[in-house]
């Protein structure tokens, strides 16, 4: 007789999240990773949860927005089990707007914001104040939204693995697949997955994001000259990422970063002295589709497939877990159109 219900292959945002749905339905569960917990992409630094724009809505979007707003309630959950933080903070976002066409854009994306969003969260065009915890604006107009969020992707993995702890699950290295068995392998689930199949499914980006001494906790995070900037609770500011489709060594970093941070500091005047205390480089999992890669392995029955989180991993974790957990505990299928694993083959 199996000892486990479900197999957990990967112990990333996207396993940990789903072993943790299984476990709180009562299912045995067991999580497997040769290089432990966080050991790609889920450990970098930056764990920015910023809404799609609200506008040419899709199957991607709305699913984007239910799990957005179910983050509060499950890293509140998390934290409570596993008595430690994940870094979650719902503080909102502000975004420069550089032009009139781009200002005349952004107050109509805050009419269809109150159509999609409804009484959940807030897209307005407010006043630049010159506050030093603000993005340099050149109309003097800020896009401000509530519904962003941000964690601490290395804290809020951690605080997965001892939330599984506290329902006695840990992260071992090795183990045979017992009852369903879900694939949350990352970059190398996706090249497996082409190595097997006659065109690419996916592919390995690279992104490099760095660590800055600066203490801004509680006020909302920035988004300016396309980089993700997060004020952490721990008394560190996030900044990144690069987007690189080709590179030599997944795990360096090199002048690419050096120019995120000095746009970073340019376009936040008050990060200009702020030191470097720590710099990343990972590799992330994009599928062909460009949205997460959920459900059945074809023609691998018993098996099934979360992969492809990109730089939203985070941010759909959430919806991700609960989706697939219907899916490998009670055969209910609610993937939405787009984010099957066929639809990147």
């Amino acid at each position: 007789m199996a000892m486990h219900d479900i197999t957990i292959r990967g112990a990333g945002i996207f396993g940990l999240s789903i072993a943790w749905a299984c476990v709180r339905r009562g299912a045995r569960v067991q999580v497997i990773d040769p290089h432990g917990p966080a050991a790609g992409s889920s450990g970098g630094v930056v764990g920015a949860l910023a809404p799609h724009v609200p506008e040419n809505w899709n199957p991607k979007k709305a699913f984007q927005l239910d799990s957005l707003l179910m983050a509060e309630a499950f890293w509140r959950e998390v934290d409570s089990a596993g008595g430690g933080s994940s870094g979650y903070a719902r503080d909102g976002r502000l975004q420069p707007i550089a032009d009139d066409h781009q200002l005349a854009l952004a107050q109509e994306r805050a009419g269809s914001a109150s159509g999609l969003w409804g009484n959940s969260a807030i897209w307005e065009v407010v006043p630049a104040t010159g506050a030093a915890w603000e993005p340099a604006s050149p109309t003097g107009q800020l896009v401000r939204d509530t519904l962003s969020a941000h964690v601490h992707p290395r804290k809020g993995c951690a605080a997965l693995v001892r939330a599984l702890a506290s329902r006695g699950v840990t992260v071992v290295t090795e183990g045979a697949d017992e009852g369903r068995t879900l694939w949350a392998t990352g970059v190398s689930g996706l090249e497996a997955l082409n190595t097997a199949h006659h065109r690419q499914v996916g592919a390995g980006i690279k992104g490099q994001a760095a660590l800055l001494d600066y203490a801004a906790a509680g006020a909302p995070q920035l988004f300016a000259v396309g980089l993700h900037i997060i004020p952490h609770a721990d008394g560190t500011v996030a900044v990144g990422s690069t987007t690189e489709r080709e590179f030599d060594d997944p795990e360096t970093t090199d002048a690419q970063l050096d120019a995120v941070i000095a746009r970073a500091r340019a376009a936040v005047p008050a990060l200009a002295e702020a030191p470097v205390i720590a710099r990343w480089a990972g590799v992330r999992p994009r599928s062909r589709s460009r949205a997460p890669m959920l459900g059945p392995w074809p023609d691998r029955a018993g098996h099934f497939i979360a992969n492809g989180g990109f730089k939203i991993g985070f941010g759909m974790a959430p919806k991700v877990a609960d989706v697939m957990a219907d899916l490998m505990l009670e055969d209910v299928d609610t993937i939405p159109e787009g984010f099957r694993v066929e639809d990147s083959f």
